[in-house]
């Protein structure tokens, strides 16, 4: 489709869904909403299997997903502090990370495959804040190396909110050769997932450019660039237990300026391969607040840790404890604005089942300085 009819079809849908939805609230807002009485708050969510993600939705409800078997949502309408009982997303299946929520429709897919991949894949889509899911068939392309992308286990998607490509849905995803062995990880690499019809078919990016590469994820800077985080697992590839980073000015169709990031650590510090990690931008207008979690520990998946950016990720300047025992796979996201989540920062992560820590930006800010860059002399103005 044109970009001029397609940015009209857009326009359509923004009106139609905000006609039918006045209680919409702004997707950015201010910043002094996370700078509260500093918080931190952790409670259990799921017992067993693996594979967290989360989400807000339009209305400000915390939607959780989790599963290696079953999948398996929980909402929360107050911000976070309780949870309803379990909804089966898929009565079988295999986390495929990627939550996303489509912030034109209101709508919220989940990515479903039927084992650990490469497998096929099923598509469940809420139209209902997360209470209900139904399958649906979707088309996705091969990427420009003839290779079908894999879901598994990336980082939630997001919603294009600026430039040429606003509104396209984006999600991580990787391709993961003939199958998850050290011997294939030479052959793995990163991309993304992109749909400018509202997820019914999807393009595949380019790869990200470094192999041994998976588990990723990405954000939209103020300026429209989309900043990517990915998983190492490749030992012989440089600085292995670090993260990557790269971006796209192309709306994700392209890759980037790939880095190692030096400060932010790519699980336990005694192994070869990396950890998931989760990654969120604050939604705040014309600030680059980034928040990344992950293992900070010599030995073993524990120490769970958040790192806070304040440049759009170029430096990590403050990192703060979540977690002293078991940490393992995480996901975060950020409450949204005129929402009962507002001001909220979200981390859901694997520690016997999964738990979900709610924090604000003030009990960050009270953590360890990295040495990476210099923390802001003021964060309001």
């Amino acid at each position: 489709m044109p970009v001029s009819l397609r940015l009209i079809a857009l326009l359509i849908i923004s009106l139609t869904t905000t006609m039918h939805g006045a209680e919409r609230q702004p997707l950015e807002g201010k910043l002094e909403p996370f700078l509260g009485k500093p918080q931190l708050d952790i409670q259990h969510l799921f017992k067993g299997e693996r594979f967290p993600n989360v989400v807000t939705t339009l209305k400000g409800t915390v939607l959780v997903t989790f599963g290696s078997r079953q999948i398996r949502a929980r909402r929360s309408e107050d911000g976070g502090r309780t949870f309803g009982q379990d909804i089966v997303v898929a009565e079988k299946g295999f986390q495929g990370g990627g939550l996303t929520v489509d912030e034109i429709t209101g709508d919220i897919l989940a990515f479903v495959e039927d084992r650990h991949p490469p497998a096929p894949l099923t598509v469940y889509r809420s139209k209902d804040d997360g209470r209900t899911w139904t399958a649906e068939k979707v088309a996705i392309q091969q990427d420009v190396n003839g290779h079908m992308p894999s879901m598994h286990m990336n980082e939630h998607g997001i919603t294009l909110r600026r430039g040429e490509h606003k509104g396209r849905l984006i999600r991580p995803s990787r391709y993961y050769g003939q199958k998850n062995a050290r011997s294939e990880w030479p052959a793995h690499y990163t991309n993304a997932i992109y749909s400018d019809d509202r997820g019914k078919t999807w393009s595949t990016s380019k790869p990200f450019p470094e192999n041994g590469t998976g588990e990723a994820c990405i954000v939209e800077l103020s300026d429209g660039t989309l900043y990517y985080n990915s998983r190492v697992h490749w030992e012989k590839r440089p600085k292995n237990r670090r993260r990557r980073s790269a971006i796209s000015n192309d709306g994700g169709v392209t890759w980037k300026d790939w880095k190692i990031i030096d400060a932010l650590p790519d699980g336990p510090q005694d192994t070869n391969y990396g950890c998931m990690g989760g990654l969120v931008r604050l939604p705040v207008e014309g600030k680059d607040i980034l928040i990344y979690s992950n293992c900070d520990s010599p030995r073993g998946r524990s120490r769970g840790t958040v790192w806070a950016s304040f440049d759009g990720g170029k430096t990590w300047p403050i990192k703060r404890l979540v977690f002293e025992g078991a940490f393992a796979y995480s996901s975060m996201n950020a409450g949204r604005p005129g929402t009962p989540s507002e001001g909220l920062i979200y981390l859901h992560f694997e520690s016997g089942g999964s738990k979900l820590a709610v924090m604000n930006l003030s009990w960050i800010l009270k953590g360890e300085k990295t040495g990476d860059g210099d923390m802001p002399t003021t964060l309001t103005k």
